[in-house]
């Protein structure tokens, strides 16, 4: 499977400048190319939806003239080496990964299959790729930088908000891009001479009581990370409930 194809169907993004796979990932393909799913994420229909649609588009059909096998973390990210390392004693055909956490996973494990990313993040600071013009290695993809939008999130917000003084961002701790985030959303509260509150969850749980540990902050930003994606119906009902001001990265409708 082109990897152009791959890289169309998981992000809708143009691909970057064409790249040569090592001739020992190809040897070994079946007749029917296998694609290993790894998400750091939930089950998503719709997201499994835009897959298979970007497969058909390119000519390939489930269970025709392709086969997927589907791996899913749920949010708990130690779970990904074990799940990719057995994608690789498959010998799939290539590794499909969402999420950063997933994709440096996949890279961890292995040098010879390819491996295609859809992120938010910059994957050059998440250590997947050498370049943007030149990836290099057996990793490539397509990026979309939402999780670098800290400062314009925080400035709408802000403007909402005008009264607010106090900031709250709720962070995964679990999460690779954690420090880079924290960082960028620290820099653009202190610009705003604002005050910032961390809040960290990374299960159902502790996501409810961070929202009775916000410290009178009066509006939320949420990062990017997959769990809160998952969980992004919850994380709206309670800032209905909490009567707080908040901005997440993603829709919130299921």
């Amino acid at each position: 499977m082109k990897r152009r194809e791959f890289i169309t169907l998981l992000g809708g993004a143009t691909a970057a400048p064409a790249m040569f796979w090592p001739l020992g990932a190809r040897a070994q393909q079946p007749a029917m190319p296998v694609i290993g799913l790894l998400s750091g994420t939930d089950r998503d229909a719709r997201q499994l939806a835009a897959i298979r649609r970007g497969l058909n588009e390119a000519g390939y059909v489930e269970g025709r003239n392709v086969a997927i096998e589907y791996r899913w973390a749920e949010g708990q990210y130690d779970q990904l080496p074990a799940l990719v390392a057995d994608l690789v004693r498959r010998q799939v055909t290539v590794i499909a990964t969402v999420t950063p956490v997933a994709a440096l996973a996949a890279k961890q494990a292995t040098t010879s299959i390819p491996i295609v990313f859809a992120l938010g993040s910059d994957p050059v600071k998440d250590g997947l790729v050498t370049s943007l013009n030149r990836p290099g290695g057996n990793v490539t993809g397509a990026t979309f930088f939402g999780n670098l939008l800290a400062a314009k999130r925080t400035e709408l917000l802000h403007q909402l908000v005008a009264d607010a003084k106090v900031f709250a961002v709720l962070l995964n701790p679990k999460n690779a891009n954690v420090e880079l985030e924290k960082s960028d959303t620290q820099q653009a509260v202190r610009a705003l001479g604002l005050h910032l509150v961390l809040v960290q969850a990374s299960t159902e749980d502790e996501i409810d009581k961070s929202f009775a540990d916000l410290q009178g902050a009066t509006a939320l930003l949420v990062s990017g990370d997959a769990r809160f994606y998952d969980r992004r119906r919850q994380i709206a009902e309670l800032a209905v409930r909490h009567a707080i001001a908040t901005c997440l990265p993603f829709a919130s409708r299921p």
